[in-house]
């Protein structure tokens, strides 16, 4: 197979595109021939600071494909069936070796690249906003990174859920667009102060929840705009310069700080969170649910796709094909 592999971490410039060995098929698991890749979010952090379990190593979480072989204990998965995995790393690749309880197949009439884009984005969104965020009919909810995978998918999600959804994204024109995926007040956070033009939007009653994949200083100013027991969910650290919320400032208005990881979910709770990720499969089939991709980039250009990421200029998801 081939590969965009790392030796050492750093910079989208780490990627070397090289053959490697094809991986082995576990009994418990399967090989796909991988088609799309969705670089997520964990993917830039892997590449730029996990430490490295073996060198070369092949990054990513998310790979869709067609399976090529079943290791011997599996039932619930067979040979040409195409699905979306999910594991820790190993995306990055022509082909793929993952467990076949992380592996959903893919719904007719949703494509290969959509479906790559599904599992973390939108599980991940689903957990912020319902599972730990517990967001209902008529809250209002502040989304930052609305351009982003999860806060694209958390806005349609909370929209359709009932909710006034406010986003922030890096420029007025991701804004607009952003309208047609439910999101129904705006902030330009290159050019407003989120605190004081949410304050603004929601008035003396506060936000009822916000989803943080920043992290940082916006994390901890988050808590400023939070009415009466609000929950304000740390889900990521995109700006990479750590998080630290001091405690007392949750205290006035009896509001929680909640943190959320969707592959612990995933271990801790199973069945629920597998058959979760099935139905944001199944509400993408059924057009209520809507996959945004920004830019397709070849396997080969990895590098190129990581720092399209990194430069902000992505409206949805970045994907890599190896066809």
């Amino acid at each position: 197979m081939f590969a965009a592999a790392i030796e050492i971490n750093g910079g989208p410039e780490a990627f070397q595109y090289i053959e490697m060995p094809d991986p082995v098929c576990p009994d418990d698991g399967l090989v796909i021939d991988v088609e799309a890749i969705s670089i997520e979010g964990g993917d830039l952090l892997a590449r730029a600071m996990s430490p490295l379990k073996i060198v070369p190593h092949v990054v990513g979480y998310i790979a869709a494909g067609t399976v090529v072989e079943v290791g011997n204990a599996v039932t619930t998965r067979k040979v040409g069936e195409r699905v979306v995995t999910l594991h820790g790393d190993g995306s990055h690749a022509t082909r793929r070796a993952v467990s076949a309880a992380m592996a959903w197949p893919i719904p007719d009439g949703v494509s290969t690249q959509d479906a790559a884009c599904v599992p973390v984005a939108f599980g991940t969104a689903f957990e912020c906003l319902f599972t730990a965020g517990d967001l209902q009919p008529g809250q209002t909810v502040l989304i930052h990174a609305g351009s982003g995978g999860v806060g694209m998918a958390a806005i349609q999600m909370a929209k359709l859920a009932g909710a006034t959804v406010i986003a922030t994204a890096s420029s007025a024109d991701k804004l607009e667009r952003l309208k047609a995926f439910g999101m129904d007040h705006g902030i330009d956070y290159a050019t407003e102060d989120f605190v004081k033009a949410t304050q603004k939007l929601a008035g003396p009653k506060g936000v009822d929840l916000v989803i943080d994949s920043v992290g940082g200083k916006t994390l901890a100013d988050s808590v400023k705009v939070l009415g009466w027991r609000g929950r304000l969910i740390s889900v990521g650290i995109a700006a990479r310069g750590g998080s630290s919320v001091d405690a007392f400032s949750l205290w006035a208005r009896n509001n929680t700080l909640h943190g959320v990881l969707l592959a612990t979910a995933l271990r801790a709770e199973y069945p629920r969170s597998f058959a979760m990720i099935g139905e944001c499969l199944a509400r993408v089939a059924s057009g209520e649910l809507k996959v945004q991709i920004a830019k397709v980039f070849p396997l080969s250009g990895a590098a190129a796709a990581h720092a399209y990421i990194e430069g902000r200029h992505a409206f949805g998801r970045v994907v890599m094909t190896t066809g």
